[in-house]
């Protein structure tokens, strides 16, 4: 007969076993998903000739065009049924988020727990086909504008077109959830991730080429992989740094017996926003530029002289991009992170900041340190995004080695990362507390 302790130990490694298996299983569903999504860029939109959008894009890549299509991973430039990529969906989540702050209904749904929030998801996923549906009609009518794109304009080729992108968008919202429940990793990050990481070798091949040629310097080059280097070491310490607040709980007391009142921290990142401020600021400097381009130098003069001005390296550019990541980084941290909610749910459990009075106190305290905080997450992303943007403008090095490139691909590769640790940290922690039964029914 098998003793007890036997049949624990023989359960134990089936159950690492099935753990590893399992972990196996979420990395490689990851990768799969990953590599559809890599495929349907390369599949072009129906109705168009690829060769005569392929000049116009060559021609306008210095604007917003040529950001987006790096967050589409090369989607736009082959204008393929990806083209709109994830960034509606995100766009919708956004302003879900700022509506929860005006809206009483939303901010009561956000309250609810688990229900309140699969609610919530479900208006996102309404406003993101809004969104996709809108933006793929615009790309339909601009499309038609250009010469010799559309091969027959026309209703039908509109309609195509807003099935084909929104259905896209669509089927892309539906991967990326699909990989945060089933993978490793937030799906959304890890699709928006992978486009830059797929064009980052025809990036790096394009700089090598242009040392080759002269156009690059073997020294500049050096320095481009110093900037790089220094730059990642750079968000890597500042994504991980923290400021810790001491949270306290009173003394309990069950039946007879005292317990000792505990102590825990309240984490406070530098860089609450995230990326969304270079996003946002970038995008919004590069619409002049964009509009300038489609209109042809046939717009008015005023647009002409601010196209000018906005450009790469210019000081208004320079000066305008940093107060946009400013306002961006502060105001993207008021929506996501409440101090009245963090003070309410804290007295709620009992808890308290040593020296301030709960409620009220403790929600001001919050926001005095959250607000001084976001100055140096604020001045760290101005940095981390200006000096490359400078370097871009100067040295002719491609888009992908901009600030926000590499914040995204180091912010994502961290988080999967840190979700690989903590899953194996689980199985190791419920492996010993196994081991610790295992011990005690031997004795």
């Amino acid at each position: 007969m098998v003793s007890a302790a036997e049949q624990l130990a023989a359960n134990l490694n089936f159950s690492a076993l099935a753990k590893a298996e399992e972990l196996k299983k979420r990395i490689w569903f990851t990768l799969g998903a990953l590599l559809v999504y890599r495929l349907g860029t390369y599949i072009p939109l129906p109705g168009i000739d690829p060769n005569a959008w392929d000049q116009i894009f060559q021609s306008q890549q210095g604007g917003i065009l040529g950001m987006f299509n790096m967050f589409a991973g090369g989607g736009i430039h082959r204008m393929a049924i990806f083209a709109l990529n994830i960034m509606p969906y995100i766009s919708a989540s956004i302003i879900i988020q700022l509506m929860t702050t005006v809206s009483p209904t939303l901010e009561q749904l956000k309250k609810e727990g688990e229900a309140g929030r699969k609610m919530i998801n479900q208006y996102t996923r309404y406003l993101t086909v809004v969104l996709a549906a809108f933006q793929a009609y615009g790309i339909s009518v601009g499309l038609e504008g250009a010469a010799h794109v559309v091969s027959d304009p026309g209703l039908f080729f509109r309609i195509s077109t807003v099935i084909t992108l929104a259905g896209g968008t669509i089927f892309l919202m539906w991967l990326g959830e699909q990989i945060t429940q089933r993978g490793i990793g937030n799906g959304t990050s890890l699709i928006i991730m992978s486009g830059i990481v797929a064009q980052l070798p025809s990036a790096i091949a394009g700089t090598l080429e242009l040392g080759r040629q002269g156009a690059l310097s073997t020294g500049l080059i050096l320095i481009v992989i110093l900037m790089v280097i220094a730059v990642i070491t750079f968000i890597v310490f500042m994504e991980r740094a923290q400021r810790r607040l001491l949270i306290q709980y009173p003394k309990r007391q069950v039946g007879n017996r005292m317990f000792e009142g505990q102590s825990s921290h309240l984490p406070l990142k530098l860089n609450t926003s995230g990326v969304i401020p270079p996003i946002f600021a970038s995008s919004l400097l590069l619409l002049p530029t964009t509009v300038a381009n489609f209109t042809a130098g046939q717009g008015p003069g005023w647009l002409t002289v601010i196209t000018t001005q906005l450009a790469h390296g210019r000081p208004l550019f320079l000066i305008l991009y940093v107060g946009l990541i400013v306002f961006f980084a502060f105001f993207y941290t008021a929506i996501v992170f409440n101090p009245t909610e963090t003070a309410d749910n804290l007295k709620k459990h009992g808890g308290f900041i040593p020296g301030i009075r709960p409620g009220e106190r403790t929600a001001e305290y919050i926001d005095y340190v959250l607000s001084r905080i976001t100055v140096i997450g604020a001045a760290y992303l101005a940095v981390v995004c200006l000096f490359p943007e400078i370097l871009i403008s100067y040295a002719a090095v491609p888009f992908y080695f901009g600030g926000t490139s590499l914040l995204i691909v180091v912010s994502v590769t961290m988080d999967t990362v840190a979700q690989v640790q903590g899953y194996l940290l689980a199985h190791q922690y419920e492996g010993l507390i196994k081991r610790s039964k295992l011990r005690g029914r031997r004795r």
